[in-house]
């Protein structure tokens, strides 16, 4: 099918282009460096090891140092436990099966830890990721070739536009209290749907309250298993908690992003733990352990008779194992039987616990965020796919530019927006922003259907105080400067800091410290992310409230939310060049986030000449929301 051709193209570029990078970063950078930029944790210590499944090692390790770097280090990835003696030849590859605070567990393609991992500088290193690229595209391949099957291939040939989905209006849904009305719509066409349903959830509407009912709704009435997935770790934790919060056996596949006593009781690792059938298993392993020691014991250089009796003890300690795997499995299947809802994220949904199994029903959420080639994974398990996100958001990161130009940055959620709006319910009350803040992302992205619920549609920092303001640095003299390929600002970070100092000053008078506003200073930005951290820490006046005050990237606040907002726009330039601002997504994001107030900091005469900027310009100005930085410089 020329569909799934053209997507395996464009895979193909990407996975590419994402090689390139890992590599370039690999071989021009130092240990060090990697650890800097969350690909390597060093040093580390050895502390467990015990036989796992196929006669791999499985090595527990803690990071020794260096406990506050953000690192990327997830299940299921790729990487190599290494000695910094000789990088190079003391390496072992395996994969990442758990990760907890400053300690993982990594089962490596060995059946015995190698000498030089007793001789320090151990460390371990992230692989550049071959097994999702793989598992991406043996699903659009099977996609390509079930897709000329009548029954098996319907729904793929609903979601490639070829048929169009079925609803069984008739079906009776019960009505839900705690739902309005365009959630309960969503609900009633999720459950009517016999194969696509698409949840449209822009910020701030309780998508994932939502698909919560739903998922309880549809296992209500039919009874059956459902998988759940997102492309993030984060977004499958979210929805792995609420789902179990009603009531549902929750089982996630994985590992947490979030290091939670809550989270981890719906692991899979925390519930084979507490299996009737486990103690026997941690004997069998206890046994098997001990006969490997045993057979450690023998040095190199040893006769015959040795040789023979060290080959016996392997032997029986691996024939222990496989009795072992076998009760691991019987648990492992008994547990996803008995779970009502299994939660993964899109690679993960194809782990080997799951991998065999088909489901009536796939939920996958935040699709607006998911490569198109990832989904397929988790829909070929299904006969019938529900979709929530938001495409008027962020789309998915996408290394290469050729692949996102040609298509590989649109994600399945916009094109089957597009190709089935019957199969749409667009949520349409939103519950976190100021009416006046959330006006224009309304009437641009979501054709002005969105409303403030009742309860934060007036709500304001204080009396009087006006939830929007964009403030115009046109003719300030605050030209952006470039560093390398980012650009920053500091003489607009620094009249943000003014603005800001003025505000706090004015909330003093109305909150006590404990229940001060939270506030975020946002920017496209990463350089000027790390200026305006720089000078708020040179800001003795804002300091008191850090704890209040959190400055990042645009990207990084999607799915966030605080009551103050800022945003430094960062681009003043005479020739307008305003970069990836151009990607009025990211501003939707950006725009969004605020509850009571929104500040939005920038130049005009640079931004008016895109039309998103000179509308919303001429939007402000009509609602008393604009303001010359004059005004406070002057």
């Amino acid at each position: 099918m020329d569909y799934f051709k053209r997507l395996l193209d464009l895979l193909r570029t990407e996975r590419e282009e994402d090689r390139q990078l890992y590599l370039k970063l690999k071989q021009t950078t130092s240990v060090s460096q990697r650890r800097a930029n969350g690909l390597t944790w060093y040093p580390i210590a050895i502390r467990d090891q015990e036989m796992s499944r196929g006669d791999y090692l499985t090595v527990e390790v803690e990071r020794t140092t260096h406990h506050d770097v953000i690192h990327q280090l997830r299940f299921g990835m790729p990487a190599v436990l290494f000695s910094n003696h000789d990088a190079e030849t003391n390496k072992v590859e395996g994969t990442i099966n758990f990760v907890n605070g400053n300690r993982l567990k990594i089962t490596l393609r060995t059946d015995e830890l190698p000498d030089w991992a007793s001789d320090g500088k151990l460390g371990i290193d992230l692989l550049f990721d071959e097994n999702s690229y793989d598992e991406m595209q043996n699903a659009c391949k099977l996609a390509s070739t079930l897709s000329e099957k009548p029954a098996e291939g319907r729904l793929i040939q609903i979601l490639t536009g070829a048929k169009t989905p079925d609803f069984d209006t008739s079906a009776h849904v019960a009505a839900i209290t705690s739902l309005n009305a365009s959630q309960q719509a969503a609900v009633n066409k999720i459950l009517q749907a016999n194969d696509l349903a698409i949840v449209h959830g822009p910020p701030g509407t309780g998508k994932t309250t939502t698909l919560v009912q739903a998922i309880k709704a549809m296992i209500k009435r039919d009874n059956q298993q459902i998988l759940v997935v997102a492309p993030s770790n984060t977004a499958v934790d979210l929805l792995s908690e609420k789902l179990s919060d009603e009531g549902l056996n929750v089982l996630r596949v994985g590992n947490p992003a979030r290091v939670s006593e809550r989270l981890l009781s719906l692991t899979l690792d925390y519930k084979m733990a507490d299996h009737s059938h486990t103690k026997e298993i941690k004997r069998l392993k206890k046994q098997a352990s001990a006969y490997l020691d045993m057979a450690h014991k023998y040095k190199r250089h040893f006769g015959k008779a040795e040789r023979d009796q060290r080959k016996a003890l392997f032997a029986e300690a691996r024939n222990i194992m496989k009795e072992v795997d076998n009760s691991e499995q019987y648990i492992i299947n008994d547990l996803v039987a008995k779970a009502q809802v299994i939660t993964a994220t899109l690679v993960g949904a194809n782990h080997y616990t799951v991998r065999n199994l088909k489901f009536n029903t796939v939920v996958i959420d935040e699709a607006g965020q998911a490569l198109e080639p990832a989904c397929w994974i988790p829909i070929l398990k299904a006969q019938k796919v529900v979709l929530a996100g938001d495409h008027c958001q962020l789309p998915p990161t996408v290394k290469s530019a050729e692949a996102a130009k040609n298509g590989l940055a649109t994600t399945l959620l916009e094109k089957c927006v597009t190709l089935h709006p019957e199969a749409v319910v667009l949520l349409e009350e939103q519950y976190r922003m100021h009416e006046m803040i959330m006006g224009y992302s309304s009437s641009t992205f979501y054709d002005d259907r969105l409303k403030a619920h009742a309860s934060v549609a007036s709500h304001v920092l204080f009396s009087n105080d006006n939830p929007l303001v964009f403030v115009d640095t046109a003719g300030c003299g605050f030209d952006e400067k470039t560093e390398q390929t980012s650009t920053y600002n500091p003489e607009e970070a620094a009249f943000l800091f003014k603005h800001l100092t003025q505000l706090v000053s004015a909330l003093d008078s109305h909150y006590k410290p404990d229940n001060f506003p939270s506030i975020a200073i946002i920017s496209p930005y990463k350089q000027q992310i790390d200026t305006l951290k720089e000078q708020f820490m040179s800001s003795p006046a804002l300091q008191v409230y850090e704890h209040k005050i959190a400055i990042n990237t645009i990207d990084s606040f999607q799915g966030q939310e605080r009551d103050i907002v800022y945003i430094s726009m960062t681009r003043s330039n005479p020739d307008s060049r305003i970069g990836f601002l151009s990607d009025i997504r990211r501003m939707n994001v950006a725009m969004t986030r605020a509850r009571k107030k929104l500040v939005i900091i920038g130049d005009s005469a640079t931004l008016s000449q895109f039309p998103f900027y000179s509308n919303f310009i001429s939007w402000a100005q009509e609602r008393d929301a604009y303001q010359s930085a004059w005004e406070l410089v002057g």
